[in-house]
């Protein structure tokens, strides 16, 4: 083997393990970027889940008002305007979840969805769908696509 070939040789072995550490820096890059971005997305997931036991008794305060008397400013004002209060604190809370990446999920009517909500019982109801959400006891969140807290729901089941 002459001088050129072993210095050839050498020349390949070289630009081959310069490839390989160049590949190897962009995948750290890349790597770190996602590290950075999903901690960045998601620093907030225990602050945010310690706000939603807040919209909870947000939401059970209003579902606890009678229907009737909501709007009744005549016979009932203060419970009213208290009503009224609480649903502007709500629907301040919920803006400011959604503006940060937070978004509550689960209504009646949904598809059940094992991914998204815990099925505490099931029950039929002619009047709906089999595999549907029937109640919703507890709402669940996202925080940027991923599920921080699952509806807690109840499902139709077959008669």
């Amino acid at each position: 083997v002459s001088r050129e070939e072993e210095l050839e040789k050498e020349v390949k072995d070289l630009r081959d393990q310069l490839l390989r550490s160049l590949a190897e820096q962009e995948n750290t890059r890349t790597i770190a970027k996602r590290d950075v971005a999903s901690a960045k997305n998601f620093a907030v997931t225990s602050f945010a889940k310690s706000l939603l036991d807040t919209s909870d008794n947000l939401s059970r305060a209003m579902e606890s008002v009678p229907e009737e008397y909501r709007a009744d400013t005549d016979n009932h004002p203060v419970l009213a305007t208290l009503y009224e209060g609480i649903k502007m604190t709500d629907e301040n809370l919920l803006k400011a979840f959604e503006k940060n990446g937070l978004v509550r999920y689960g209504a009646v009517g949904d598809k059940f969805d094992p991914s998204e909500h815990d099925a505490l019982f099931e029950y039929p109801d002619p009047n709906m769908e089999v595999g549907t959400v029937g109640q919703v006891m507890k709402a669940g969140f996202k925080l940027n696509d991923r599920v921080i807290r699952a509806a807690e729901v109840g499902v139709i089941k077959k008669a």
